[in-house]
């Protein structure tokens, strides 16, 4: 059992706790095999390995502790976990909604095994908050498709890798946590939109930095009594949040950024920085550049590789 409890209301508080993997031990060697294996490109993991050290360094410099789940893994389970070439996603793993963790589930079997061997260790760690068998009948539930966007709302893509039928099983769950509204938005199902965070993300405590296309999108709106829809400008908006469209972007390093705290981002070295920086709201906000360029390969970026376990709630 770990000595702090879970606990995330945003994805701008500043983060206390963040939970890692390193990466595999095994290369790609050559883009065939990359596209085989839905990678964009060959990979080094030594290179990998230099870019997930540097991750870790940023966090350590923000005192922020780090927990590397597979540093708690035993030798025979580590046998298969240093082969798993998608195990330093953790993001997808599980979500903390308030004060609860809700396990997620893979849309693809290649990652089943690391789901199974995190979600052992976290009902290990937090067996009060993480509630094992709450994904027992999902069939896709990726996180990387939610945004916590406040402790009002959450937002969740029902796309390529999450299904809608997963978020009815767990919908109830998250409004018993305290959240009055579920937006569901069901986005075009291809690689450069496999998840929500490679489409919006939360950039301040009241702007959502998104692809301009998502103006055209409708929300499903759930509470606990109804259903209806609205567009995803005007739900953001009524939750708080101004939209700054991107017209022009690369996916990965332009979206996939993380939140640090109220004033710092943190962003890979290909973000084009400036274009983030012209908005009046971001324009005094701390940024981290660190190096995941190789990482980055893999098809995810910076909020792919994290989980965050403990934000502070935002005043």
């Amino acid at each position: 059992m770990k000595s702090f409890k879970p606990s995330c209301w945003s994805e701008h508080g500043e983060l206390e706790v963040v939970m890692l993997c390193s990466p595999s031990s095994l290369d790609i060697p050559d883009l065939k095999t990359a596209e085989d294996v839905q990678w964009s490109a060959p990979v080094n993991q030594s290179k990998a390995h230099e870019n997930f050290n540097e991750l870790k360094a940023a966090f350590e410099t923000e005192g922020i502790q780090i927990i590397d789940y597979s540093e708690e893994l035993t030798e025979e389970e580590n046998r298969l976990s240093k082969q798993l070439i998608n195990r330093f996603f953790v993001r997808d793993l599980a979500c903390v909604f308030g004060d609860i963790i809700i396990p997620g589930e893979p849309g693809i079997s290649m990652r089943r095994p690391e789901y199974i061997q995190s979600h052992l260790l976290m009902k290990k760690w937090f067996p009060e908050q993480f509630l094992i068998n709450e994904n027992n009948d999902v069939k896709a539930l990726e996180y990387g498709d939610v945004l916590i966007l406040n402790k009002d709302a959450v937002f969740i893509n029902v796309g390529m890798r999450t299904s809608i039928s997963s978020v009815e099983r767990i919908k109830d769950k998250i409004f018993q946590a305290g959240f009055s509204e579920i937006g569901l938005i069901d986005l075009p199902r291809r690689s450069d939109t496999l998840h929500l965070d490679m489409n919006c993300n939360v950039a301040n405590e009241d702007l959502v930095i998104s692809k301009s296309y998502l103006r055209y999108f409708p929300v499903n709106v759930l509470t606990e009594t109804e259903s209806r829809y609205e567009m995803s400008e005007q739900f953001l908006n009524r939750h708080g949040f101004e939209v700054y469209w991107l017209k022009n972007y690369e996916t990965i390093p332009d979206i996939n950024f993380l939140n640090i705290n109220p004033e710092t981002l943190l962003l890979s070295k290909q973000a084009h920085k400036q274009s983030i920086k012209s908005h009046p709201k971001l324009q005094k906000k701390n940024i981290i550049e660190i190096d995941v360029t190789e990482l980055e390969k893999s098809g995810g970026g910076i909020r792919c590789m994290t989980l965050p376990l403990k934000r502070k709630s935002a005043k």
